[in-house]
């Protein structure tokens, strides 16, 4: 594309011109134009001159020389017109073949303007060599053409350059230089008719040949030039020739994308111009003059807009990379547009680091630190002692082109130089800092550490952002062709690594720059940096060959040193500050050639030595007379920073532009005036002094080499000084007087290269004065290169209001993005905007409004924005912001009027959204929002707006779709109300009472008052509940709405009723409900009587019993029961909602503190099912445990429980307040006696639930006293109480229940009586305990009771002296009954405890005698000896005769120890009587009275006339009649007011004394037994008749009961006593666990657990009328347990009714082998079962799909595998993913009215995705679930095709499916996974054994 660019850069003359080829300077251009504006006519004439010359046409007219013969190279004038003459030369230049004579035209002037300049000129030329000057003179052969002779010019061969002869310099004025200049123009045919039509274009210039060179390289180049020596040049042309060349190829070949990139706007701007105009000036060549005579002349000027600020409709460029076009290129552009438009491609705006690139934001620019961000809103922050002295811009430059900027910051982590190795740099290529290396990286840190707090970005950031991203994704689509980096050293070096990789073609990059000065901070690097840095990104990359695969070829390196731009005064003063850099600090610039001048030109000025006390200079300002005299559009002065700008302002006004030497990079001025730079300057003048080693014989000057870091300030102050010089073209002035700019100017002043001013000479005046036009022209270009305060002195002078408020709005605008308080600042600007677009042209008026409209949005003001961007005609932003303000009416008036106006994209979300806010709202919108009613529901439903769906519906009365409606989306009582009203549907009243009892459930929860739910929308709900027609509800809804009714209005009786319903209907939630309200007021029952106190606990145990049987369950959250009793709603997964003001909420609030494992939630508490577990069933045991304990507390101080024997047998008590029930003998019967009994029986049951549910509660001494009020209530004191024989199971409650609860509690106070802790009560205790266990637990109660620690050892007092047997042991055989002696040990134990007087109660004492006396009794009259049939005409208590035992073994009766027994008996009643030596003897409840000794003394009188009776032996008899006889003679004491017991003694004398003659009657015992008795109380005597002799016996008819019998043995069952009831149906099939023998003293306690069964609900036994199977299988489960539990604490969940204390002791060897066994398996269970908390749901799900598989029409098969296995595991994940959605939804539900209009669309974007994933969700439930009838049909494939929706819909899940991974990975290995055959194993060779032989 190179080589054919050579002759797309060559031109022809224009036709009708000749063969010498006219070249002319821009100056005789602007004189030709401003001809054919003016004087057309003479314009034709110049024309025709040129013509001529062209043609060689020469005269002595039109060939005249203009200067000497000895002044070097002729210059020739030919005449025009009397006064006007062409000035021009004959030169040899090169072209494509060689070099060529042609004609140079300077320019047209006047007589007066042809002064000496041409001499000079002549001369200076000649210095080019004596072949120069004789290829110039030499002239060709005259020829003749067509009449005419005519001078052909001469061609001559290429020749090596000559060295420049040294001559005079040109020093020429400023007037003079404007004449010669640098750029020659071909008068070719698109010059002339640029100048027919008038336009103002730019014309291909000849080049030099340096420059033709470098356009014409044919590989990658480096060009590198000072300011002004043309370097944008030879990119420009280098680009046209590439774009001609293509213009101009017959090929069908692609357009070249050329890519020209700076830093600097204002250039980019220029050279899209300058090239635009290039190419329309080529173009004119190609019209006709009529077309020519068409055109209108353009004008140049353009409105003040902002570039920046056009929409992207209106720019040349897209806002992408990717959306570059051909005709978008060559494209022109800013290094940071470039960056944008790859960012917008390439990083997501989500991210930190696309944030920064939003076009789209108005915010975005406040996110990027650039420097003018830097030194207002970070510099000022930066602490004192580091930033103290130090330069804001070299500061930034260190950040940005060192730390993060440099080739070292791309190997360190995230682009950025760490701080060893930013200290190590070396200073001689890095001096700025070099010694204050650590200070600048504290202060990086602080910059980073501030930037991240503000989110900001800087130019560092940006880049590595997207080289970051270029590593990770693709380029952009299409990669360039040639790139063109002009001011390369503006940018980062790792920016050029970004723009390398842009470009594909390694020969097409192109870079140019200066590092001699920089527009930009961050510049740090050389040419030669960037050449080995791109070398090196070159081999790391590999790229060997290009797009054409050509071999890599290195790039070419050109020096352009011809500076066009300033004359050789002012150049070689700027070469020698770069030879100082470049002496001092080679390593910080590049090496060139010397700079020089075309012509030279006046010297800088540096004017010095004025101070305060001297001439001021101010007339160099005002001039000599002190007139104000202002400085000119070209003028500047020039001031180190804004400090010093206001300081001169207020010392001089605004009569200048002034600028800062930073606000100056990149400008040019003819004239400059720097001012006090030294004065100003950081660098004190012992440093400054370094420069004098530059002067020659300087002995004072500093050693560099001793302290280069202390200089390295100098050198940037060097580089900005250079930057400083090399803004003028023309003048440079340099005012300063301080002392530090001395060793400055003597360094100029010894190379001659300044004029010195100093008071007191001349002093040369600057300031010149400038037309309007060119004040508004250059206002214009300082306006678009953002130099807003100088543009605003610009048109000022120009005098153009408009423009100067234009400019003003623009600076507030600038202002406002660094002020502290934007948003102000910015309103601010926006109004300046507004003012400025009322008085603008047409074509500015809406960019004006525009950017009114962006200030607006930045400062925070939605609604002006909105209308800004209304009169902007931005109709669309202007949509946007009123959305954004609120003003949805506004909003829709836009839409409506310019919805064509509005793409289509941004008008349906306008619409949706404000269709949401009204919708939402149920407001009525000022505009129609949809079509149609099918429309609006369709829309209402995608949205999920259910409540104005709702009322759509209503609308249109479809009031049951309205209701299921509300109801679906939690809106009760609406849903309710729309039932009510809906006549269409027969079960809409049903609905609606299901509804209202829901709420009422979710309200009325347990432990609820109703006080505390009375709220508005509650009552709205009972009035309702009252409207219902209740007579077409079906029976149990009737219940429940009359349940909570009653709730609601405090009627608590009703409730009794109730319960006892709900029970019959196996509701036991509601049932626990109702009784809870009953049980949970205070009822006082000490004052109840018995019936009273039977039923109340009755009612109290249901109460305790569903409370326990709720802890019975592994797994209660299964239970749909329990979760409606305590509003516990199932969350997604795992997670369980507790809400507020429930009974577990209010519980959670009282211990909250510091608990981690519940979180917040807007309706509670959330927690996982374990947790809530835990904490129901925390809950319900501390219920269970606070009213047991206060049920018990009463029924301890309850007299009921025990009877007051004073009153019932005087009826009159004394005590006062006494604690036993006072009842009349009349009371006493059979139903009194068991209902007594059954009293104690419910406490015990009772109580057994608290033990249970709290196993380690404290238990003993509670047990101990109710097992003795229970003895007592067996076994009453007085034989009128009753006595066992009464007992009827039949009225005990829970009969088999109740015994085993009893056996247990009596075995546990076996196992807890210590011998010697109670020693006081002990033997009592043991004799009680005793009792019951061999009557409720005869077979089993040997072998615990060996075991008990009080039957080995005891208190000494039990032992017995003489053999010290332990006298317990006597006591257990005695009970027992089994062995032969078990009577002797009976006797044998109560003469021990009589003779040593141990301490017993007395009425237990009592019953423990009766039991040996009667068993003596029993087995003495079945000896044979005694009577041929054994117990025949025996009369005893039926008590006596109630267990087999006392039937069975034989036993011994010795007489001799009967008689001592006897005697024992006659000292204790002699006792009685006394009251002396009975201390020994004690009562329950009461001390010893008279009426209660008189008691016992009749009792022990009755059992010694039975005995007296029963056996005849004479002896005995005697023994007895002496014991009577004693207590007949001696009366009791007198204060004994009656004593009973005579009459029995009395009676038993009288009928032993017979009258003379006569013997005592046989029976004289007996009757007078029963004339005591006198059927008072509770008759217990039963006459024993054997069969065989009931004829022949005679019939007491006071004796109660006759029976008859034939073998002894049938006497129990004949008397059908509660014990043959106790040991037939209380023996536990399972034989009991029975430990050794051996029992250590310090081994601990252990309790029994074996019976499990005993009394304790089962967890079924909650199921309320709801439940289905699949509830029960759940229920039965305990998956949910944390694999962490211990085995005993899994026991204890599992058997809630066993506790530690009932374990027995004393495992076996075989027996701690299973148990260990069994705790294996289960632990293996638990972490199996136990590790997800989904095991529940599966198994529920499971039991679900085999229950629809045991349906006859199942079909067998590999599906029925499917169905059972995998697919559970599926639907659980299924019905987690619709939960976690239906939360998601339910979250965003209230959004819409809480959360303002902004998240509008966001909210509803969410409520659709989450509405038709919820959708979905239930389509794919409907699909799978275990009923649907897909199933049927058993088809694998559609099973397949479901677990892969499952798994699109899971993907879509909002929330955390993470833990149901597992299961669907099981479900979809199982169903959809490939089953992969498992490979043959290859059979392995037979081993050849034949060859082995061989060996």
């Amino acid at each position: 594309m190179v080589q054919p660019m050579k002759a797309a850069l060559y031109f022809e003359n224009a036709d009708g011109f000749g063969e010498w080829r006219i070249l002319m300077s821009t100056e005789a251009y602007k004189n030709l134009r401003e001809l054919r504006k003016s004087e057309k006519k003479i314009f034709k004439i110049i024309v025709g001159k040129i013509k001529q010359l062209s043609n060689g046409y020469f005269s002595d007219d039109n060939h005249k020389r203009l200067n000497g013969p000895d002044a070097g190279i002729p210059i020739y004038d030919a005449k025009m017109t009397k006064d006007l003459r062409l000035v021009y030369q004959i030169d040899c230049v090169p072209d494509q073949d060689g070099k060529v004579r042609l004609i140079k035209v300077y320019g047209i002037y006047t007589h007066a303007q042809l002064d000496n300049i041409w001499d000079a000129l002549g001369s200076h030329l000649a210095s080019k060599g004596r072949e120069y000057r004789r290829r110039c003179i030499f002239r060709n052969r005259p020829v003749l053409s067509k009449d005419s002779v005519i001078l052909l010019p001469a061609s001559f061969p290429s020749a090596e350059p000559e060295p420049e002869c040294s001559g005079s310099p040109l020093n020429l004025s400023n007037k003079d230089m404007d004449r010669v200049e640098y750029f020659q123009l071909s008068f070719v045919q698109s010059l002339i008719h640029g100048l027919i039509a008038n336009q103002d274009v730019q014309h291909v210039f000849i080049l030099k040949p340096q420059e033709q060179e470098i356009v014409e390289c044919t590989t990658s180049c480096y060009v590198l030039g000072r300011s002004g020596t043309g370097k944008t040049t030879t990119m420009l042309f280098k680009i046209l020739g590439i774009q001609r060349a293509w213009e101009m190829s017959a090929a069908d070949m692609p357009k070249p994308r050329q890519i020209f990139v700076t830093k600097s706007r204002v250039l980019a701007k220029k050279v899209e111009e300058y090239f635009t105009k290039l190419l329309e000036s080529l173009a004119l060549a190609g019209y006709t003059l009529e077309e020519l005579a068409k055109m209108k002349a353009r004008s140049v000027q353009e409105g003040l807009v902002d570039p920046d600020d056009l929409p992207e409709s209106q720019m040349n460029i897209p806002m992408r990379y990717s959306g570059l076009k051909d005709k978008h290129f060559p494209l022109f552009l800013t290094f940071d547009r470039l960056a944008k438009m790859i960012a917008a491609d390439i990083l997501d705006k989500k991210d930190s680091a696309g944030a920064f690139f939003n076009v789209d934001n108005a915010d975005a620019h406040d996110c990027f630190v650039t420097y003018n961000v830097f030194a207002n809103q970070y510099w000022p922050h930066f602490p004192q002692n580091l930033s103290k002295n130090l330069n804001p811009w070299l500061v930034f430059s260190e950040f940005m082109g060192i730390i993060k900027g440099s080739e070292h910051a791309l190997t360190c982590p995230e682009g950025i130089l760490d701080r060893p190795t930013y200290l190590l740099l070396p200073h001689r290529s890095n001096p700025n800092f070099a010694n204050k290396r650590g200070i600048l990286y504290d202060m990086f840190e602080f910059y980073t550490k501030m930037k991240r707090q503000r989110r900001h970005h800087d130019v560092a950031d940006r880049t590595h952002a997207i080289l970051k991203a270029f590593r990770s994704k693709k380029l952009p689509v299409q990669q360039i062709d040639y790139l063109y980096v002009d001011e390369a050293q503006d940018n980062l070096l790792i920016d050029a690594l970004l723009l390398r990789q842009l470009c594909k073609n390694p020969d097409g990059l192109f870079w140019a720059g200066d590092t001699a000065q920089t527009i930009s901070a961050g510049s740090s690097f050389r040419f030669d940096d960037l050449k080995a840095f791109l070398y090196r990104v070159e081999q790391q990359q590999n790229i060997s060959v290009n797009s054409v695969g050509a071999c890599l070829r290195q790039p070419a390196m050109f020096q352009l040193a011809i500076n066009y731009r300033s004359h050789g005064g002012i150049v070689n003063c700027a070469s020698s500050v770069i030879e100082l850099i470049t002496k001092f600090w080679p390593n910080t610039i590049d090496n060139l050639q010397p700079e020089r001048g075309v012509v030279d030109g006046l010297k800088p000025v540096f004017l010095t030595g004025w101070d305060k006390d001297t001439v001021r200079y101010e007339q160099f300002l005002f001039g000599e007379s002190g007139s104000h005299i202002e400085f000119g559009a070209q003028q500047c002065i020039l001031v180190r920073d804004d400090a010093a700008r206001q300081k001169l302002q207020d010392q001089v006004g605004e009569i200048a532009l002034i600028m800062t030497l930073y606000e100056s990079k990149g400008l040019e001025f003819n004239d400059v005036l720097l001012y006090n730079f030294f004065e100003d300057s950081a660098v004190d003048l012992s440093r400054w002094s370094i420069v004098l080693n530059g002067v020659d014989g300087q002995g004072y000057a500093p050693n560099f080499e001793r302290d280069e870091a202390r200089y390295a300030g100098v050198c940037s102050e060097l580089k900005l000084l250079y930057v400083g010089i090399t803004r003028a073209r023309k003048n440079i002035w340099i005012v300063d007087r301080s002392d530090k700019s001395e060793p400055m100017r003597v360094f100029w002043t010894s190379r001659n290269q300044i004029d010195n001013c100093t008071p007191g000479t001349d002093v040369p005046h600057l300031a010149v004065s400038s037309t309007p036009e060119e004040w508004a022209s250059f206002g214009h270009s300082l306006f678009l290169d953002k130099h807003y305060s100088q543009a605003i002195y610009c048109f000022k002078r120009a005098n153009l209001r408009h423009e100067v408020k234009v400019c003003e709005a623009h600076q507030l605008r600038e202002v406002a993005r660094s002020s502290v308080d934007q948003k102000k600042a910015f309103n601010v600007a926006a109004d300046s905007f507004t003012d400025c677009a009322a008085t603008a042209p047409e074509n500015q008026k809406l960019q004006y409004y525009r950017n009114s409209a962006d200030c607006y949005v930045r400062a925070g003001d939605d609604l002006k924005a909105a209308k800004a961007y209304l009169n902007a005609q931005e109709f669309e932003q202007a949509a946007k912001r009123f959305r954004k303000a609120g003003r949805f009416n506004k909003t829709l008036h836009v839409l409506n009027d310019h919805g064509t106006d509005i793409p289509e994209e941004t008008k349906a979300e306008l619409w949706t959204v404000c269709r949401l806010y009204y919708c939402s709202r149920n407001t009525r919108a000022p505009l129609p929002l949809f079509p149609t009613f099918e429309e609006q529901l369709e829309f209402l439903e995608d949205y999920d707006l259910d409540y104005a769906r709702a009322s759509l519906l209503e609308s249109h009365s479809r009031y049951y779709e309205a209701a299921e409606l509300h109801l679906s989306e939690n809106r009760p009582l609406e849903a309710v109300r729309a039932f009510i009203k809906d006549d269409s549907k027969d079960d809409s009243t049903s609905r609606a009472a299901d509804t209202i009892l829901e709420y009422f459930w979710r309200k009325c929860s347990f432990r609820t008052t109703a006080k505390s739910v009375a709220d508005e929308p509650m009552q709205h709900f009972i009035a309702l509940a009252d409207e219902l027609e209740t007579s077409i509800l079906t029976p149990a809804t009737r219940d429940l709405m009359s349940m909570f009714q009653n709730i609601l209005r405090g009627n608590h009786e009703p409730l009794r009723n109730l319960a006892l319903n709900f029970y019959k209907q196996d509701n036991k939630p509601a049932a626990l409900l109702c009784l809870d309200h009953i049980f949970s007021r205070t009822t006082d029952i000490r004052a109840f009587t018995v019936d009273e106190m039977q039923r109340f606990l009755q009612q109290f145990h249901a109460y305790a019993r569903l409370l326990y049987l709720i802890l019975t369950f592994p797994d209660p959250m299964e239970h749909r029961g329990i979760q409606r009793l305590f509003s516990i709603v199932r969350l997604s997964g795992d997670q369980f909602l507790i809400p507020d003001g429930t009974f577990l909420h209010n519980n959670l609030m009282e211990i909250r503190q510091g608990i981690t494992w519940v979180s917040e939630h807007s309706s509670g508490y959330t927690a996982s099912r374990r947790v809530v577990t835990q904490l129901l069933q925390q809950s319900i045991r501390t219920i269970l445990k606070e009213k047991i304990l206060e049920i018990d507390d009463m029924c301890c101080k309850s007299p009921v429980f025990s009877q007051c024997l004073q009153f019932l047998i005087s009826g009159v008590c004394r005590r006062d307040n006494c604690p036993q029930e006072h009842v009349t003998v009349s009371k006493l019967d059979h139903q009194y006696y068991n209902n007594r009994v059954a009293i104690h029986i419910w406490q015990i049951l009772i109580l057994q639930f608290m033990y249970s549910a709290h196993p380690y509660i404290e238990r003993r001494k509670s047990m101990r006293n109710w097992l003795k009020h229970l003895y007592e209530a067996i076994n009453p004191p007085f034989f009128i109480q009753g006595s066992p024989a009464e007992l009827d199971m039949n009225m005990m409650p829970l009969r088999p229940d109740s015994m085993k609860v009893v056996k247990l509690w009596i075995r546990e106070s076996f196992y807890s009586l210590d011998p010697f802790h109670t020693q006081a009560e002990f033997l009592t205790a043991l004799m009680r305990i005793t009792s019951l266990s061999f009557a409720f637990d005869r077979n089993d109660a040997p072998v615990y009771i060996r075991q008990a620690k009080c039957t080995i050892s005891g208190p000494l007092e039990l032992f017995r002296k003489g053999d010290n047997r332990y006298m317990v042991q006597d006591l257990l055989s005695s009970y027992q009954g089994a062995t032969r002696s078990s009577i002797s040990s009976g006797i044998l134990y109560l003469l021990h405890v009589l003779d040593n007087r141990v301490c017993v109660n007395l009425s237990v004492l009592c019953d423990c005698i009766e039991d040996v006396c009667g068993a003596f009794v029993i087995k003495y009259r079945m000896d044979p000896d005694y009577n041929r049939f054994p117990l025949h005409d025996t009369v005893l208590p039926c008590s006596w005769l109630l267990f087999p035992h006392k039937f069975t073994t034989e036993k011994e009766t010795k007489l001799p120890l009967m008689d001592k027994l006897l005697d024992g008996i006659a000292r204790v009643v002699e006792a009685l009587r006394v009251e002396a030596g009975m201390d020994f003897l004690w009562l329950n409840h009461t001390r010893f009275t008279p009426i209660l000794r008189n008691i016992f003394i009749s009792r022990i009188c009755r059992v010694l006339c039975l005995i007296a009776h029963n056996i005849r032996k004479p002896f005995i008899r005697v023994k007895i009649y002496s014991i009577i006889l004693s207590l007949h003679k001696n009366n009791p004491p007198s204060n004994w007011r009656s004593a009973n017991y005579r009459k029995l003694v009395d009676d038993v004398v009288r009928y032993m004394t017979p009258l003379p003659g006569r013997v005592p009657l046989s029976d004289a015992y007996l009757r007078a037994l029963l004339a005591f008795d006198d059927n008072t109380g509770v008759g217990n005597l039963v006459h024993l008749v054997h069969r065989m002799m009931n004829q022949r016996t005679r019939v007491y008819t006071s004796i109660g009961r006759r029976l008859v019998y034939e073998k002894t043995m049938e006497i129990p069952h004949l008397l059908s006593s509660y014990a043959v009831i106790a040991q037939s149906t209380l023996r536990v099939e399972a034989p009991a666990f029975v430990p050794g023998v051996g029992h250590c003293k310090d081994r601990p306690e252990v309790m029994q657990r074996d019976e499990q069964e005993i009394t304790e609900p089962q967890p079924q036994d909650f199921e309320g009328e709801e439940e289905g199977e699949e509830d029960v299988t759940a229920n039965a489960d305990t998956e949910t347990r944390d694999a962490s539990e211990t085995l005993d604490e899994a026991v204890t969940l599992l058997a809630p009714d066993l506790d530690e204390s009932l374990r027995t002791n004393g495992p076996s060897v075989e027996e701690e082998e299973a148990a260990r066994k069994i705790q294996n398996a289960y632990r293996c269970y638990a972490r199996h079962r136990s590790s997800r908390a989904v095991n529940a749901e599966i198994d529920a799900m499971f039991m679900t799909c085999l229950k629809e598989t045991q349906s006859p029409e199942w079909l067998r098969g590999y599906y029925g595998f499917l169905f059972l296995g995998p697919l559970p595991h599926l639907l659980v994940c299924l019905e987690r993913g619709i939960a976690l959605t239906r939360a998601a939804k339910a979250k965003t539900k209230g959004l819409f009215n809480k959360e303002s209009h902004e998240k509008l669309e966001e909210l509803g974007k969410q409520r659709s995705e989450l509405a038709a994933l919820l959708r979905k969700g239930l389509r794919l439930r409907r699909q799978l679930e275990p009923s649907s009838p897909a199933h049927r049909d058993h088809g694998i494939d559609a099973l397949k095709s479901g677990v892969l929706e499952v798994d699109e819909f899971m993907q879509g899940v909002p929330g955390n499916m993470k833990d149901m991974q597992f299961d669907f990975q099981m479900a979809y290995k199982g169903i959809v996974a490939k089953k992969v055959p498992l490979k043959k194993e290859k059979e392995k060779p037979a081993l050849n054994v034949e060859d082995m032989n061989d060996c």
